[in-house]
């Protein structure tokens, strides 16, 4: 018997297949197969048709099942990931007004900031945690003050995952976790966030029902077994976003367990039992896939580094090598510090840590009699490890307390230079793990059950790779973090 997992990027929809007592993935496909397409009739907008998603759903559903021989009746349930922050707006038919304003579209803006300005900084940073910010609720203003004509005939707003759920049950509801993301929940009341509703002139009808994170959400009901293949009655059991997602899939729950990314942006999603908003215009708070009302919270603060394994990629496109491996192997043939050579590595627009300062790329300390593409290499990964450990220390500032971090094993986490780099600068382990968004929510589905420790064994009996541990001699990491920092502080305090 099979738990099925979606993933619903931006880019593609990955369909994974566990075995329900081992959590042991029988494999990950794709849809489509090229990336997914996206509308941007203005510069800054973001959009994608929500019934796209869903063909890309069905088709691979029927794959996977096709090229692992998998009766629909041997699949019994459905967790979903799915794109942080869209929005998608329903009829009362259930049909999508618009196309999806996606995570990356930034209209929203000047009404989120203007909303942070005249509610109060310290108001949302109480209650939402949050800045509005560019985030769902933001969205929803922007179609309510832009596009009226759709706007009255909304009958519910929903997030990406939420969209996908209905589409397999024909009922509407969304989770805490969701509705926080969004910055539509009420941290100090445990509510939906009725203030800022009200200061966006938003109905709270508009806001589906509230299901739990695990719990048998929804059924297949009949048109969802004939477009998707999976049998009617088949449970929707657990449903979260990409990045609390990824923290789950690497079993991070607890107070003190740090989940990390280093892909083309990086990012550091800590979970806290702390209501703490210190942080809230350079780090987001929401309430992780464990969060219950009127219990000790879990929140998971996330923070991203845009500059991150984009760097090291520019990199690989412009020097004179053939590979990532080969750019490992000069590194490490450079002493820890690159000789002085600096690279602030944050040539990937705004970054949100630096507040939203925008201070490129910058290559410092240079000499070019003494210093090859050798040291650039070792350089860069320093660099973008110190931009974690940075972002990390700001993190410790608003309260988080660090026991472990754990990794994908992806991208620039296979670097040693770059995994050594941040476990002796923050003194703690990094575990590395073989996981994916979407095994990490097929595995979820089984968490209805309660059966957390099962859920982790299945983690470190079928993902674990390795554990970086802290380097004890640890002087010149800290020398070459101080003097990376003070060049990035001599950038930023100008």
């Amino acid at each position: 018997m099979y738990y099925v997992g979606l993933d619903i990027g931006s880019s593609s929809i990955k369909i994974a297949l566990v075995d329900v007592e081992t959590g042991k993935s029988l494999g990950v496909i794709q849809e489509p197969e090229t990336e997914m397409s996206m509308f941007a009739s203005k510069n800054g907008w973001a959009e994608q048709k929500p019934e796209d998603w869903w063909e890309y759903v069905c088709k691979g559903i029927r794959r996977i099942k096709k090229k692992y021989n998998v009766s629909r009746k041997q699949i019994k349930g459905v967790g979903i990931s799915y794109q942080m922050h869209g929005l998608v707006v329903l009829d009362k038919e259930g049909n999508p007004l618009r196309k999806s304003i996606i995570w990356c579209d930034s209209r929203a803006v000047s009404i989120g900031n203007r909303a942070f300005n005249e509610i109060g900084e310290d108001k949302c940073a109480q209650y939402l945690l949050n800045s509005p910010a560019n985030f769902t609720a933001s969205k929803l203003k922007w179609v309510k003050e832009n596009e009226p004509d759709i706007y009255k005939k909304v009958y519910k707003f929903m997030l990406p995952g939420d969209y996908i759920a209905y589409k397999f049950s024909n009922i509407m509801n969304t989770t805490i976790s969701g509705l926080s993301e969004g910055i539509l929940w009420d941290f100090k009341k445990d509510s939906v966030a009725d203030f800022l509703l009200k200061y966006y002139g938003v109905y709270s009808h508009l806001v589906p029902d509230i299901v739990d994170t695990f719990s048998n959400q929804s059924q297949v009901n009949a048109q969802g077994e004939k477009e998707s293949g999976l049998a009617a009655g088949t449970p929707i059991f657990y449903r979260a976003g990409d990045q609390p997602n990824n923290a789950l899939s690497l079993n991070v729950l607890n107070p003190g367990e740090v989940a990390a990314t280093g892909g083309t942006s990086g990012v550091v999603y800590a979970v806290t039992n702390s209501l703490s908003g210190k942080e809230s215009s350079r780090v987001n708070n929401f309430a992780h896939v464990n969060y219950k009302k009127g219990e000790d919270p879990r929140i998971g603060k996330l923070l991203c580094i845009n500059g991150a394994g984009i760097q090291y990629r520019w990199l690989l496109n412009n020097l004179a090598v053939s590979s990532y491996e080969e750019m490992n192997i000069l590194a490490s043939e450079i002493s820890v510090g690159s000789d002085g050579v600096c690279v602030i590595p944050f040539g990937n627009g705004a970054e949100r840590m630096l507040n939203n300062k925008e201070i490129g790329t910058r290559v410092v300390n240079l000499n070019l009699n003494n210093h090859t593409k050798a040291h650039i290499c070792r350089a860069t990964l320093e660099g973008i490890a110190f931009s974690f450990v940075y972002g990390m220390n700001i993190l410790k500032s608003d309260g988080i307390n660090v026991n472990v971090i754990r990794a994908g094993n992806d991208n620039l986490f296979r670097s040693e230079i770059f995994a050594n780099t941040i476990a002796t600068l923050i003194e703690h382990e990094i575990e590395i793990y073989n996981t994916t968004g979407a095994i990490g929510a097929a595995r979820a589905a089984d968490l209805h059950l309660g059966d957390f420790k099962k859920f982790s064994n299945s983690i470190l009996d079928n993902d674990y790779v390795m554990t970086f541990t802290p380097f004890k001699d640890k002087e010149l990491y800290i020398q070459a973090y101080a003097n990376w920092k003070q060049e990035l502080e001599l950038i930023t305090n100008k």
